[in-house]
């Protein structure tokens, strides 16, 4: 197995993928929008690929139990391929019915290659280089917000959304082309493994004797309603800041945060220290940091102030994701696979039931009030874990030591 090899076909992959997916993310909310005239429309366009991804955590753990490597990693990039191409075959007249579900695959698809992807990276990467990996493929994704989110606009405006759909699909193809390269070394998962129920009582005896892995799920699951509640944000404080160019703003200050999280991912990369221990502080550091930034984002009044507090906000982002993916790596093979389909459960449902009831918050308080709310929650939830953390040192402490 090349290690160096396989890190750059995983990189550059998911970089084009990364791509096509923010591309087609801002493209089809509009071409849903126009296509409907209808918020609702969009809503259930949007709901719909939430339900995707919370179908594919249902299932993730027991598909690559049975198909895994790299065959299905390019069946799911062919998979959102084909669903873009039906919006370039189908008579406009029919595609309104069919967007719901070229939504609940597009979700469906997205999942189950990540579910795929991060809990097989370390039959592909070598240990030592697990960490500097995650940092490069945290950068790639989001050089790739950055390009997807700025590009979109342009080019629909430019060309067209046939256009802009038919270079989406090309862009999972593309990935495709760069996942079938790629060497996987064996599985080595127990017998005990192999059956549903078997998967489930694995887990929750992963996550009993790993009390840490636990707790940065539950911040996670915390941190999620914090992201649901910035991003129905995004557009509303956009437009009370610089209402005659909203979509200008909104856009300077994704990139402004992907450009923080890019270099976050760096520099979780080069931070010393690698064990476990390290991980899992760099990645409550990061939730901590990147809640705070929001927080400080929405109390601003100017388009500076906007964009200044954008950049801490990624930078905790970049660095949470890259602690967290290393050191859930780092779990034996037979729980890698059950703790990344059941993590992306709770970001998808999280996520999902976090847009929902964030939402009519911003029509009864400012947004910096419902993001203080909704921020408070992660952090609240760190809060907690620590005092737990200090608890139980103090309680080991006291505890007698047994006499030989």
């Amino acid at each position: 197995m090349n290690a160096s090899h396989n890190a750059r076909l995983i990189i550059t992959a998911r970089l084009i993928s990364d791509f096509g997916a923010f591309l087609n993310m801002v493209a089809l909310a509009t071409y849903v929008y126009l296509l409907s005239n209808s918020a609702t429309s969009v809503g259930i366009f949007l709901a719909s690929r939430v339900g995707g991804g919370i179908f594919a955590s249902l299932i993730g753990t027991r598909f690559y139990r049975r198909w895994n490597g790299r065959v299905p990693l390019i069946a799911f990039d062919l998979l959102r391929a084909a669903l873009l191409g039906l919006l370039l075959i189908l008579p406009v007249s029919q595609q309104a019915l069919l967007l719901p579900v070229i939504a609940f695959g597009l979700g469906f698809g997205n999942s189950m290659f990540a579910i795929g992807l991060n809990s097989q990276l370390p039959r592909l990467i070598e240990p030592v280089q697990l960490l500097k990996t995650n940092a490069w493929i945290t950068s790639a994704s989001s050089a790739a917000m950055v390009g997807g989110s700025l590009v979109s606009g342009l080019l629909v405006a430019a060309f067209g959304f046939e256009t802009v759909f038919a270079l989406n699909a090309l862009t999972y193809v593309l990935a495709a082309l760069l996942i079938a390269p790629l060497r996987f070394a064996a599985a080595e998962v127990s017998e005990q493994s192999t059956n549903e129920r078997g998967e489930w009582s694995a887990l929750k005896q992963g996550l009993r004797s790993a009390p840490v892995i636990a707790a940065m799920l539950a911040v996670t699951m915390a941190d999620t309603l914090g992201s649901a509640a910035h991003n129905v944000g995004f557009p509303i404080i956009s437009k009370l800041l610089t209402p005659d160019s909203a979509s200008t703003t909104l856009g300077l200050m994704l990139a402004v945060w992907a450009s923080g999280k890019l270099l976050g991912a760096r520099i979780a990369s080069r931070l010393k220290g690698t064990d476990n221990i390290d991980l899992e502080r760099r990645y409550f550091f990061g939730v901590a940091l990147m809640s705070c930034g929001f927080i400080l984002m929405f109390q601003q009044h100017s388009l500076f102030g906007l964009l200044l507090f954008s950049l801490p906000a990624g930078l905790g982002d970049g660095i949470s994701e890259v602690g967290l993916m290393s050191r859930l790596q780092r779990e034996p093979e037979h729980l890698r696979l059950p703790i990344f389909s059941f993590l992306t459960l709770l970001q998808m449902t999280g996520f999902g039931v976090g847009m929902l009831i964030a939402a009519p918050f911003y029509g009864w308080w400012a947004p910096g009030a419902v993001v203080l709310l909704f921020h408070g929650i992660p952090l609240g939830t760190l809060l907690t874990v620590k005092l737990l953390a200090l608890r139980r040192g103090r309680v080991a402490r006291s505890s007698p030591t047994p006499v030989p």
